[in-house]
């Protein structure tokens, strides 16, 4: 991956970013509406973290012995991990579940909780990936395993041709690897490219030991060694779990960035982007599902990821209202605002640009 030293085009002529931030700030000051959450948000954590808990909790104290339905739990856990990420630890490491910076760092390290890093997670996601937004080499969302070819600017593999057919199979490993050896092999790539201070590697390293030690004695070591639930019971419903967890983060994610019509800018010899960052991310995100209120609520608000973009310290239950700002506003300086349609729409327009990238470049 290239190191970061691309930049976008501050004197890119456009006054679009500056109209934008006033409309929208506009909306929340007339109405004297806070940005960050609200009660909703609150409830929205205790049912998302209850549809992961309590099913877990219920297969921990032997109240349910049938194997079937404790796989059925397992399941619902991997519903509710996703919740938990799409919802609540993704606002908190936005810093815009509350005002309250101690909250929002609570929330954030609900991701620990479920086995993950609060701190990678802010490097790659809101460093890299808020900022170079489908930049191949920069932004690591896009930054597949190799057998997944999601730019068309990345290396072409003939197992490429076939990625429409397995994806959804692969897209259910994503948390599986995140838990067992992502954090580990990228905490080093970040030391390497400057992301991680060489004075706080040791601490951060020993924090993510800690944390994945917390994660596996409490989610399988304290069951099968403590509690002598069935062993292979309980390793079935736990990959169950993440494959379940990692196809519904890894559509929401993708329905917004590897679609057809979206764009993978590259920078020129100069290492800029030829855009200011407003524009570019409207250029290379997509909307989807925008109908749909229980979704979205589940989703925490990601099926508007133009907005979240564009304004990720707001809180997501905002993102609806200030959609019409956006949309609108885009559409006076003809701007693109993309958006899909149904969740399963999309879906089949997400199947045919990886079809189209499985092909080998002519």
């Amino acid at each position: 991956m290239r190191q970061t030293t691309v930049k976008f085009d501050k004197n890119f002529p456009s006054d679009f970013s500056k109209v934008l931030k006033k409309r929208v700030n506009d909306y929340f000051n007339k109405n004297n509406i806070d940005r960050f959450g609200n009660f909703n948000m609150f409830f929205k954590s205790f049912v998302m973290l209850s549809m992961f808990f309590g099913p877990f909790y219920l297969i921990a104290s032997s109240m349910v012995l049938n194997t079937w339905f404790v796989i059925g739990l397992w399941c619902l856990m991997g519903v509710g991990m996703a919740g938990i990420g799409l919802s609540i630890m993704h606002d908190g490491n936005h810093g815009a579940f509350s005002r309250n910076k101690i909250v929002n760092r609570a929330m954030g390290l609900t991701l620990n909780l479920v086995g993950g890093s609060a701190k990678l997670w802010k490097l790659q996601h809101n460093v890299l990936h808020h900022t170079f937004t489908n930049v191949e080499g920069l932004d690591e969302d896009i930054d597949g395993p190799g057998f997944l070819r999601f730019s068309p600017h990345s290396e072409h593999k003939p197992i490429h041709k076939y990625q429409h057919v397995f994806f959804i199979f692969a897209y259910g490993l994503m948390t599986f690897g995140w838990v067992m050896w992502k954090d580990y092999l990228q905490i080093f790539r970040f030391r390497k490219k400057g992301l991680v201070k060489e004075r706080e590697f040791k601490k951060e390293l020993l924090i993510i030991i800690f944390w994945k030690l917390f994660y596996f004695s409490y989610i399988l070591v304290v069951p099968i060694f403590i509690l002598k639930l069935p062993v292979l019971t309980t390793l079935i419903g736990w990959f169950l779990m993440h494959y379940v967890c990692s196809i519904i983060l890894s559509l929401i994610f993708q329905l917004a960035h590897v679609m057809p019509e979206i764009d993978f800018p590259e920078p020129n010899e100069n290492e800029i982007i030829e855009n200011n960052w407003e524009i570019h991310q409207l250029q290379t995100t997509a909307n989807f599902s925008q109908k749909s209120r229980l979704f979205s609520w589940y989703i925490g608000g990601l099926n508007y990821q133009i907005e979240h973009h564009l304004f990720s310290g707001i809180c997501h239950v905002h993102y609806r209202k200030i959609s019409k700002i956006v949309k609108e506003t885009a559409k006076e300086y003809n701007i693109p605002y993309y958006t899909n349609g149904s969740f399963f729409k999309a879906i089949g327009m997400h199947y045919r640009i990886l079809k189209k990238f499985g092909q080998a470049p002519v």
